[in-house]
């Protein structure tokens, strides 16, 4: 399943390295594709996310998860 996130603060290539690591460690996620333009970051995972967990790596990667 895909769920696509926005994201606040990104705005470089490292900034796009930093949230795909942390969100590729959540158990279950098979990808990650950000987009910096728009902030957007689609994560394919095998089962639903847990929505504190999302925020915790987002946070843990230096930005900020938007409310959906």
């Amino acid at each position: 399943m895909e769920t696509t996130y926005q994201v606040r603060g990104m705005t470089c290539g490292h900034c796009v390295t930093a949230v795909s690591t942390e969100l590729s460690a959540l158990p279950g996620v098979t990808d990650v594709q950000v987009d910096l333009a728009t902030g957007r970051v689609a994560v394919t995972s095998q089962n639903p996310l847990d929505a504190d967990a999302v925020r915790a790596a987002v946070d843990e990667a230096g930005y900020d998860l938007v409310e959906a």
